[in-house]
């Protein structure tokens, strides 16, 4: 298990490389970048719950295996992590009316792909390979990785709630979004999951963390750059000084 461990953590940093380069070419063809010629599709809220089912299931069988159970510290591990993929898995999929949207199979498989290796080296870490003892729990990394992990997921919710509500309101056409960090960047659901991931990095302090923290900008930073000159191209009055994923900067 080590030997794929060793395999795999720096694949990851690799596909990050690979994917930050591609997706400024190449949109990924979901959600309103959806287009023909990606193959067979599946309903988007199945499609999502099939590629985020992996990342909750790997992590909580390594737990398992590995009788992690006895360190309280990777009792919170556990929690952190499913907080966002227990959601992401069995609501987000559902949460949007758009529901029924195909959603290229492709993608998925990638996806799939993705989610298994990186939950495997982040809980092979955590609950294989390394001991963390309870007095973790009161580093100030973990303190500090914690709450830029909350701090990034309630960005990220309350930005889909928003985006969800306006879908309805729009009767499923696209709306600008205003008021809450929206005011500042086009994108702020994605910045709280860059968020999230980076706070688990540092709470974890974990090389596994930084990879995964690595690819999340990788693939959600080039996506919010295709998101805001969407906006701009099809809303004339669409507000000119915010920014694409950072407030103030990008």
């Amino acid at each position: 298990m080590n030997n794929l461990y060793q395999i795999l953590l720096p694949a990851e940093f690799g596909f990050a490389i690979l994917v930050f380069g591609l997706l400024f070419f190449i949109k990924a063809p979901y959600g309103r970048f959806l287009r023909s010629g990606w193959g067979p599709s599946l309903p988007a809220k199945w499609a999502w719950f099939l590629q985020e089912f992996p990342a909750f299931g790997t992590i909580l069988v390594l737990f398992l295996y590995f009788e992690a159970w006895s360190s309280p510290t990777a009792w919170v591990f556990l929690i952190i992590w499913q907080v966002h993929y227990f959601h992401r898995t069995f609501f987000y999929p559902f949460q949007f009316g758009s529901g029924q949207k195909p959603y290229p199979v492709l993608l998925v498989i990638f996806a799939v792909f993705f989610n298994l290796m990186n939950g495997f080296i982040n809980g092979y870490y955590l609950f294989g390979k390394v001991n963390y003892s309870t007095d973790w729990l009161l580093d100030p990394r973990f303190i500090v990785g914690v709450a830029i992990f909350l701090g990034g997921y309630l960005l990220n919710k309350a930005s889909d709630k928003r985006l969800a509500a306006l879908k309805k309101e729009g009767n499923g056409d696209y709306i600008i979004p205003y008021g809450h960090v929206f005011k500042y960047v086009s994108c702020p659901h994605y910045l709280g999951e860059i968020l999230e991931w980076t706070g688990w990095a540092i709470l974890t302090w974990s090389m596994p963390g930084l990879a995964f923290a690595v690819f999340t900008f990788a693939n959600l930073a080039p996506r919010a750059v295709a998101h805001h000159r969407w906006y701009r191209q099809k809303f004339e009055n669409y507000p000119a000084n915010r920014k694409a994923l950072i407030p103030f900067i990008w």
